[in-house]
């Protein structure tokens, strides 16, 4: 027993250190499993609607409606978590998103009554939506009950550390797929089948282990007025955050989904080196990788920093690069080493992402956590709605354009949230 003691105060440090409380820890490896399904999903979305023969309108209206679905999902999440509790929420969210998984493989096979395959990706988006942003409340919210105020940083990063390892294989993994089974849209449907596996083990995961004791529940949702009264009620720290935040991410979303075709169609690089060779589509799942390799290596040194020097100045540096980044590659020559260094470049924008979410989280009140950040996001969301249509318009024209502007705007959000973004005192 002494002995059991002894370790247990050993590892104590360390699971505080990374904030791998149980419930954060469930949480975690359920974030592992359904990021591995996203993320060799989502980043070839773009190169799988142009396959199925969408045009650059269409791509952009898909973000569009990716981020409509985003804006209204997290609020709704929210209040259901903070309704139901957060592990019966986040097991309906679960398997929703795995039949949203199921569609979209199926899609190339399910053009009927004159609708073009790519019509059905819209759909399945619906359902796979469900466990990302219907979900993030919960999530916010398992962490928030979890983790000490002054921790929240360091709690958060935790998640995401576990979520970005799922950043990292999903890509390697569904690079490897592509280039083994060709043509690539059979060779996606493939990574598509592997999504829905990994969606249901997450959702049984998290179903039998987490502890759903500390759950705490608030009020039913009682209309718009509770729309309204949250929107009012938003703490004040929160409101230069969302504004800077909300313009980098409108201009995150006018080219995100055009990354993949810019990459394997535009510039056409692929890999040769260290004996081998992979096609471009293949190379795009291998920079992903590059990127979250760098997240991965970054994101738990720098929420320490920021517990030293705050969380403005990592959420301003993250900022800057997700800005940055799109006309960087626009104007990149095609060459692979190019792209390495960009894309490992483009992963220090994730080292700042526990930081900004601790710095939307840390200004809730007790048992709000869900609602607070489902708020934020609906606004946000809502606001970046356009920007897949516009962005898409603009690639249509001249994907510099488009890919320019959307950088101006980021830069305009960074320089908004510098001026005006403040630190938060937590509310325990």
């Amino acid at each position: 027993m002494a002995r059991d003691e002894e370790a247990a105060d050993t590892l104590g440090p360390f699971r505080q250190f990374l904030s791998l409380e149980r419930d954060v820890l469930v949480l975690s490896v359920a974030m592992l499993a359904f990021s591995l399904g996203f993320q060799m999903t989502n980043q070839y979305f773009g190169l799988y609607l142009d396959a199925l023969g969408a045009s650059a309108l269409v791509v952009g209206l898909y973000r569009s409606f990716s981020d409509l679905v985003g804006a209204v999902y997290p609020y709704a999440g929210g209040l259901v978590s903070d309704r139901i509790g957060s592990r019966t929420a986040l097991t309906a969210f679960g398997l929703a998103s795995s039949a949203g998984f199921l569609v979209w493989a199926l899609a190339p096979d399910l053009a009927v009554f004159g609708l073009p395959a790519w019509a059905f990706l819209f759909l399945g988006l619906l359902l796979a939506q469900a466990w990302k942003s219907f979900g993030l409340g919960a999530t916010f919210a398992i962490v928030k009950q979890s983790v000490p105020p002054e921790r929240l940083a360091s709690g958060f990063a935790s998640t995401e550390v576990f979520r970005r390892v799922g950043f990292l294989l999903g890509p390697l993994l569904a690079a490897f797929v592509v280039e083994r089974v060709t043509p690539f849209v059979e060779g996606f449907q493939a990574v598509l089948l592997l999504a829905v596996a990994f969606g249901l083990l997450a959702t049984f995961a998290q179903h039998r282990l987490y502890d759903p004791a500390g759950d705490s529940f608030g009020k039913s949702f009682a209309g718009l007025r509770t729309i309204r009264d949250d929107l009012l009620g938003m703490p004040d720290p929160l409101r230069p955050l969302l504004l800077g935040d909300t313009l980098v991410r409108f201009a995150n979303g006018m080219v995100y989904v055009f990354f993949s075709i810019v990459v394997a169609k535009r510039l056409g690089v692929g890999f040769e080196g260290f004996g081998v060779a992979i096609s471009p589509a293949a190379f795009f799942g291998v920079l992903l990788g590059v990127e979250m390799t760098v997240a991965l290596l970054t994101m738990v040194p720098v929420s320490k920093v920021a517990e030293r020097v705050g969380l403005k100045p990592v959420v301003a540096t993250g900022f800057l690069v997700y800005a940055t980044f799109p006309i960087l590659l626009i104007l990149a020559p095609p060459d692979q080493w190019v792209l390495v260094a960009l894309f490992a470049f483009s992963g220090l924008r994730f080292a700042g992402l526990p930081s900004h979410k601790a710095l939307i989280v840390g200004p809730a009140e007790a048992n709000a956590g869900g609602r607070v950040t489902g708020t934020y996001y609906l606004v946000r969301n809502t606001l970046v709605v356009p920007a897949g249509v516009l962005g898409g318009y603009l690639y249509g024209i001249d994907p510099v354009l488009s890919f320019g502007v959307a950088s101006a705007v980021g830069l305009v959000g960074v320089g908004l949230f510098l001026a005006f973004g403040e630190e938060f005192a937590a509310v325990a």
